[in-house]
């Protein structure tokens, strides 16, 4: 059903008027704008915090993930550590070039299967990481698993919902929390 509305032009503002808005649309307005409050608060904090840890470590926040899981892990492939990390195996490659680079890492073919390549953390990258601040999703993880199941699955429920809406299901993303390209720091440049 389809409301009967006829409106006239003000000849001397030339303009149209607009319709009235009804109280249940300016509701949802409402709700939509505090959606992208909080999502542009999300962006804000991640991007604030990216730009602390680089001005202080000179790392991007995927940089400084991969070199803690090689800290954890002492032997891994570039692909072993793209799966444990959830990035494509080519965005943990360039990562990995621009570390080799500033000689955070280093790579060497395999002593049983000389096909596989490993990648090793250098002295360099231990100081890097002694110096680095602690990554934003400690603080967000710890504040998570504080919360109780059915909160957790809510959350996790609303963010998957927000991402699909955005078309963002496919984009190559880490669990950790940075915003721009994955390796766009390269101090040498």
């Amino acid at each position: 059903m389809t409301a009967n509305i006829s409106y006239s032009i003000d000849k001397k503002t030339a303009k149209i008027p607009t319709p009235p808005i009804s109280k249940a649309y300016k509701d949802d307005m409402n709700r939509y704008d505090e959606v992208l409050v909080s999502l542009r608060r999300i962006i804000r904090a991640t991007d604030m915090h990216s730009k602390k840890l680089s001005k202080i470590s000179g790392l991007t926040s995927p940089q400084l993930l991969i070199l803690q899981t090689l800290r954890l892990h002492s032997e891994l492939t570039v692909g072993e550590l793209a799966r444990k990390i959830s990035l494509s195996q080519a965005t943990v490659t360039t990562i990995i070039d621009r570390l080799e680079k500033r000689n955070f890492v280093k790579r060497e073919r395999g002593s049983v299967d000389k096909r596989k390549v490993f990648v090793y953390l250098t002295p360099e990258a231990d100081t890097a990481l002694l110096n680095a601040p602690k990554p934003l999703q400690e603080s967000f993880v710890q504040q998570f698993q504080d919360l109780r199941d059915w909160e957790q699955t809510m959350i996790l429920a609303a963010l998957e919902r927000v991402a699909h809406m955005m078309d963002a299901q496919h984009i190559d993303a880490s669990p950790v929390l940075d915003l721009g390209q994955l390796d766009r720091i390269d101090p040498s440049h």
